[in-house]
């Protein structure tokens, strides 16, 4: 396996909610786009090869301002996803971009995780360990108040045992409340939350096609998740070598900025500025 390993970026949502090309949404000091300073970092953590899965809309504006800004020699591919089939029919759709004997990573183009997390994450597939999550507390995990979704996981001796979806998830000045019908509606802000950091062995193919194929698409709204499918397999719900329901759980302190709303951005613009004021960032996209 090559040294660098290789970064899956999810960039095909559709972003109703944003109302724009979220990867392309300038947020940097000098306007650079989420994705530039995603993988940027991402280069930095030690990520050698770059896959975009796109799609058919948005995808060329993403293909061209890569191409017109990224340095000429970084590794970057692209899939498209012709389909809204969620984040596992998005990962099969990169398949013939990566190599089938090797470990790979996958992340939103929409987050921020930053050089610490992509570090544990890169240096956990370079010593080929088992399929892994880094997550994040959730206080560490919102921006803004308006309401998110967020994977609640519960870990054990640094192993997921089980994720669970909570949707609908706000944060007041003081407390995280989820309001989506499940209980407990009050979140503790030290949880531990997925943001779709996720490590996974080359053996997950298999179990990648065989949910796709067991899927029953009602409508084109019908999805088959990351979160999900882990957790099926966690659970046993879903057939899996034993080797792949051992998921490490690797909690960063970090902090993970997300976008997920228009109002999001100021917000953001903000965070970054002080992260570089306080010496934490670089001012510039692809530097040493």
């Amino acid at each position: 396996m090559s040294a660098r390993p290789t970064l899956l970026v999810l960039a095909a949502g559709r972003a109703r909610r944003f109302g724009g090309v979220k990867p392309l949404a300038p947020i940097g000091p000098h306007h650079e786009a989420v994705i530039d300073l995603l993988v940027s970092d991402a280069v930095r953590a030690g990520f050698g090869r770059i896959v975009l899965v796109l799609n058919p809309d948005s995808g060329p504006q993403i293909h061209s301002h890569v191409e017109a800004t990224w340095p000429p020699e970084l590794e970057v591919s692209y899939a498209t996803q012709d389909r809204s089939l969620g984040t596992v029919h998005a990962v099969l759709c990169a398949r013939d971009h990566v190599d089938p004997t090797s470990p790979f990573a996958v992340v939103n183009a929409d987050d921020l995780y930053g050089l610490e997390a992509l570090t544990l994450m890169a240096e956990h597939l370079v010593a080929l360990r088992s399929n892994c999550l880094v997550a994040f507390r959730l206080h560490n995990a919102i921006v803004g108040h308006e309401p998110v979704t967020r994977g609640v996981c519960a870990v054990v001796d640094g192993k997921l045992v089980s994720i669970v979806e909570r949707r609908h998830v706000v944060a007041t000045d003081d407390a995280f409340f989820s309001r989506d019908g499940l209980e407990p509606e009050s979140l503790d802000p030290e949880s531990i939350v997925s943001m779709n950091l996720w490590g996974f062995s080359p053996d997950m193919w298999d179990v990648f096609s065989a949910a796709m194929a067991q899927a029953s698409y009602a409508s084109e709204d019908a999805e088959v998740l990351l979160p999900e499918l882990v957790g099926r397999v966690l659970s046993g719900d879903l057939h899996a070598a034993d080797e792949l329901k051992e998921v490490e759980a690797m909690v960063t302190d970090s902090r993970c900025i997300g976008i997920t709303h228009p109002g999001d951005l100021e917000v953001v613009r903000n965070d970054l500025r002080q992260q570089i004021e306080r010496g934490e960032r670089a001012s510039g996209i692809f530097t040493p």
